[in-house]
C-alpha cells in the first residue's frame, strides 16, 4: 500500500477510562437527580446542544455522548438550555474534562430563517415543534455562557454550525464576512466533520492530564494560535492557486509522480500545466499529485497561509481564492494544514479526519441507544424524530460535490460504509424495540441513497486525487459504480421477518443509478412509496455547470428506466423532480427555459427551493463574490450573474410556479420586458394567460390534496373528508 495513504489510530485501541464500571446509562443524564440515580458524583464531559435530547444515532449529541460512554467516560447532556439564565448551564455541575458545545443537527440560523430571511414559526428538533428554544448563533451564545459559568473549564465546539464556520466565512443573514466562530465563541478547540476520532483521542489525552492548550496535532480540529506550530514551514496559498498577477513561484507539484485518475479537471480556463516555475498548475497534476509545497518539506510539515480575515472581508477575489484553496485541501490523504490571520491571532485548521473503517462505523451505530426522546418530554412530539425514527443510516460522506451543498465540507467525499450485517441488526432492533413500528422501514440511506460501497478503484489513486467531484463533469472512469451490493442489502432488509416494506427516501444520484439497471429495477419495483423525489435542480447547462450537477439528459435516461420498471411492476408511481431557483450563475432566461420545460412536460411544482447560501459552500462564495471558484480566480474574470435582489429572487420562484395565478402578473410584466410576449395567451404553447381570473375562481391546493405530479398536472379536487 502506498505511503501516501494516511492512517489513524483505531477507535478500539484505547484503554477504557475507569468510569466504565458504571456501565451504559438508559439515557445520558440531563439533571442532577438522574446523575444520582446512576451513582455519579460528576460528569467527565457535558454536552450542550440546541436540539431536544433524542437518544438516537441520527442526533449528534447522542452519537458523541454514547461514543464517549463507550470509551468509559461519564457524559451528561444539557439540551436547549435557557441562554438568558446562567443557572441552566450549571445544571450538571462542573465537568472533570470539558464542555462540548453544538448548535444541534442544523445551523441555528438556517433552523430559524427561510431563504428569504423570514423567521420560521416552528422547529422540527424541539418538543412540540416549538420555535424559540435556541438562540441565533447558538454555538457562540452557549460557549460564552459556559465560559461565564465556569471560567477555567475547557470548551470544545463542534457540530454543523461550528464545522462550517471554522474559517472566515460569508454570513448570509448579516450580509457580511464574519470571522471564524472560534474567536466569537472563545473556545479552546473546534472539531469539524464527523468527530468520533478526534473526540475520543482528545478525551483520553485530557483524562491522562494533558493540557488542551498543548493538543495541537489532532486531525479535524481548529484552534487559535499566535504563530506557526513547531515543525511546520509556512507557504502562501498562492502556491496552490493564484488569484491574480503574482510573482512566479516554485511549482509545488513539479517532479511528483502523478498517477493520473484520468478525469477532467474542474478548471476550465484553458491554461496549460506549469512545470518548474511560473503560474500555478492546472488540470491533471493539480487534480492528482500529492502536495509538496517547499523544498525538503512534506505535506505533514507544511501549512498554507490563506489571505487574512481582514483581506477576504474587503476583497471578493481573495475571498473566492481562499474558498477555492480550502476546498482543494479536503482529501484527508493529501490535504495540508491551513492558517488564517484574524487581527493579531491566527486560526489554525488541521487536515480533515481519516474516515472511519467499516467496523468502526458499525460500532458507532450499534452503541446502546434507546432510540427514543428523553422521557422528560412526555407525550410531546419531536417532528424530526418522528420522521427518522424508523430510518437507518447506512453510510457517510458524498463525492458528488454539488456546490450548493455543505455535506462534503462537513463529512468529506470519501464514503464511509456500514457492513450489511450491522444494518440488518438495526432493522431487527427497530422491529423488536420500537413501540410505534408498523413494519415499514422509512429509509436506508444517508447523505445520498446509492453511494454505499462506491469508491475509487485504487486507494493509491484516491489518496492523490484532488478533484472536487467524482461524477462531474462526468463519472470518473476510476469510480466503482456497481450498485449490486445495494440490491443485495435491499433484498435482505425486506426479507427480515416482521418487515412489510423498506422505502428509500434519501436523495438519489440518478446519474449513478442508471449505471446499474438491476438497482433501478429493484428500487422502482419494491422501494418507492408512490412518489420518488429526485433533484435534477435545473435544465439549463449554465446553472448546472455552476451547481456541478449532470445535464438534464441524465434525468431523461433515468426517467425512461423508471417508467419501464414501474409499468412492469403494475404500479402507479411518479417522479417528483426538485428544482432550485436563484442559484448563482442563473439568468432570467435560464429560469424561463426551465418554466417552458416544466410546462412542456406538464409539471406543476408544489414545493419550490430557493438557493440558500449556507456557510462555506462553494455556491455561497459565488453568491458573495460574483466569481467562480471552480476556476482559477482573477480580478479580470467576468462576473457571474447572481440573484441577490428580493424582487429577482421572487421572479425566479415565480417561473418555477408558472401555473400559480398569484405569479401571472409578475411573469407577464417580465415576459414583455424580455421580448417574449408570444408566451402570453390561452393556448397550450403559452406560459401564462393574458389576464388573471377572479379570485373566487383561483385553484388553491388544499391540505388533503396530493402533490402535483407529471401524470395529471394539477390534481383533481378530492372529496371532502368525512367528519
Amino acid at each position: 500500500m502506498s505511503e501516501t495513504i494516511a492512517r489513524a489510530p483505531s477507535l478500539f485501541g484505547y484503554r477504557k477510562y475507569w468510569a466504565e464500571c458504571f456501565g451504559p446509562a438508559p439515557f445520558l443524564p440531563t439533571t442532577r437527580e438522574e446523575m444520582d440515580l446512576l451513582g455519579w458524583d460528576s460528569c467527565d464531559v457535558i454536552v450542550v446542544t440546541g436540539d431536544a435530547y433524542v437518544d438516537h444515532p441520527s442526533f449528534g449529541m447522542a452519537v458523541i455522548g454514547r461514543t464517549l460512554e463507550g470509551q468509559g467516560f461519564r457524559v451528561g447532556i444539557i439540551a436547549q438550555p435557557d441562554w438568558r439564565d446562567i443557572n441552566s448551564f450549571k445544571e450538571l455541575g462542573k465537568p472533570n474534562l470539558f464542555f462540548g458545545v453544538a448548535a444541534g443537527n442544523m445551523d441555528s440560523l438556517i433552523n430559524h430563517y427561510t431563504a428569504d430571511k423570514k423567521r420560521r414559526n416552528d422547529d422540527a428538533y424541539t418538543a412540540g415543534g416549538a420555535a424559540g428554544k435556541r438562540p441565533d448563533r447558538a454555538v457562540t451564545v452557549y460557549s460564552q455562557k459556559v465560559r461565564e459559568a465556569f471560567k477555567d473549564v475547557p470548551i470544545v465546539i463542534g457540530g454543523i454550525e461550528a464545522s462550517l464556520r471554522r474559517i472566515a466565512h460569508y454570513d448570509y443573514w448579516s450580509d457580511s464576512v464574519r470571522r471564524s466562530v472560534l474567536l466569537d465563541a472563545q473556545a479552546d478547540l473546534l472539531l469539524y466533520g464527523n468527530a468520533e476520532r478526534a473526540i475520543i483521542e482528545l478525551t483520553h489525552r485530557l483524562a491522562s492530564g494533558e493540557s488542551i492548550g498543548k493538543i495541537r496535532d489532532l486531525r479535524g480540529t481548529a484552534f487559535i494560535t499566535a504563530g506557526i506550530e513547531s515543525g511546520y514551514r509556512e507557504a502562501p496559498s498562492t502556491l496552490v492557486d493564484q488569484p491574480g498577477a503574482v510573482e512566479p513561484v516554485v511549482n509545488p507539484y513539479a517532479g511528483m509522480d502523478s498517477e493520473s485518475c484520468d478525469a477532467a479537471s474542474n478548471d476550465t480556463d484553458g491554461a496549460s500545466p506549469a512545470t518548474n516555475t511560473a503560474a500555478m498548475p492546472d488540470s491533471e497534476n493539480e487534480e492528482t499529485a500529492p502536495v509538496r509545497l517547499l523544498a525538503n518539506s512534506t505535506p505533514e510539515q507544511t501549512v498554507l497561509r490563506l489571505p487574512s480575515y481582514e483581506s477576504v472581508k474587503d476583497d471578493p477575489v481573495l475571498y473566492a481564492h481562499a474558498s477555492r484553496v480550502l476546498h482543494k485541501e479536503t482529501n484527508p490523504h493529501n490535504a495540508v494544514a491551513l492558517i488564517q490571520k484574524h487581527g493579531s491571532q491566527d486560526v489554525w485548521i488541521n487536515p480533515p479526519p481519516i474516515p472511519l473503517e467499516t467496523e468502526e462505523l458499525d460500532w458507532v451505530f450499534e452503541l446502546p441507544y434507546s432510540r427514543l426522546p428523553h422521557p422528560s418530554y412526555g407525550d410531546q412530539k419531536i417532528p424530526a424524530f418522528d420522521m427518522i425514527q424508523h430510518s437507518i443510516n447506512i453510510m457517510r460522506g458524498c463525492f458528488g460535490g454539488c456546490t450548493f451543498c455543505s455535506i462534503t465540507e462537513h463529512e468529506g467525499r470519501i464514503i464511509q460504509n456500514r457492513s450489511e450485517d450491522s444494518i440488518i441488526r438495526e432493522v431487527e432492533k427497530i422491529r423488536d424495540t420500537s413501540p410505534t413500528f408498523t413494519g415499514v422501514i422509512s429509509d436506508l440511506g444517508g447523505p445520498t441513497a446509492n453511494m454505499w460501497r462506491l469508491a475509487c478503484k485504487s486507494r493509491e489513486i484516491e489518496a492523490k486525487c484532488r478533484k472536487l467531484s467524482c461524477v462531474f463533469p462526468g463519472i470518473c472512469k476510476n469510480l466503482n459504480t456497481d450498485q449490486t451490493p445495494l440490491v443485495s442489502l435491499y433484498r435482505r432488509a425486506r426479507a427480515v421477518p416482521g418487515v412489510k416494506r423498506v422505502l428509500i427516501a434519501s436523495g438519489l444520484r440518478y446519474d449513478l443509478a442508471v449505471e446499474t439497471p438491476e438497482y433501478v429495477k429493484e428500487l422502482v419495483t419494491h422501494h418507492v412509496g408512490g412518489y420518488l423525489k429526485i433533484a435534477p435542480e435545473h435544465t439549463e447547462d449554465g446553472p448546472l455547470q455552476h451547481m456541478m450537477k449532470p445535464g438534464i439528459g441524465s434525468y431523461d435516461r433515468f426517467k425512461a428506466m423508471f417508467d419501464k420498471y414501474t409499468k412492469e411492476s403494475g404500479k402507479k408511481q411518479y417522479l417528483i423532480p426538485y428544482f432550485i431557483a436563484a442559484h448563482p450563475g442563473t439568468t432570467d432566461e435560464d429560469m424561463l427555459n426551465l418554466a417552458l420545460w416544466l410546462k412542456r412536460y406538464k409539471f406543476r411544482a408544489d414545493q419550490v427551493q430557493t438557493f440558500y447560501p449556507s456557510p462555506m459552500a462553494t455556491a455561497t462564495a459565488m453568491y458573495h463574490t460574483q466569481r467562480n471558484p471552480l476556476k482559477r480566480v482573477s480580478p479580470r474574470a467576468d462576473k457571474l450573474p447572481v440573484v441577490r435582489r428580493l424582487q429577482q429572487r421572487k421572479l425566479h420562484k415565480a417561473f418555477l410556479r408558472y401555473h400559480d395565478p398569484e405569479n401571472w402578473a409578475l411573469l407577464r410584466e417580465t415576459l414583455k420586458k424580455m421580448g417574449r410576449s408570444d408566451l402570453i395567451g390561452n393556448g397550450k404553447m403559452h406560459l401564462v394567460p393574458p389576464r388573471d381570473p377572479p379570485k373566487r375562481h383561483r385553484v388553491v391546493r388544499g391540505k388533503h390534496q396530493p402533490f402535483a405530479t407529471q401524470h395529471n398536472g394539477l390534481p383533481k379536487s378530492p372529496r371532502k373528508p368525512r367528519r
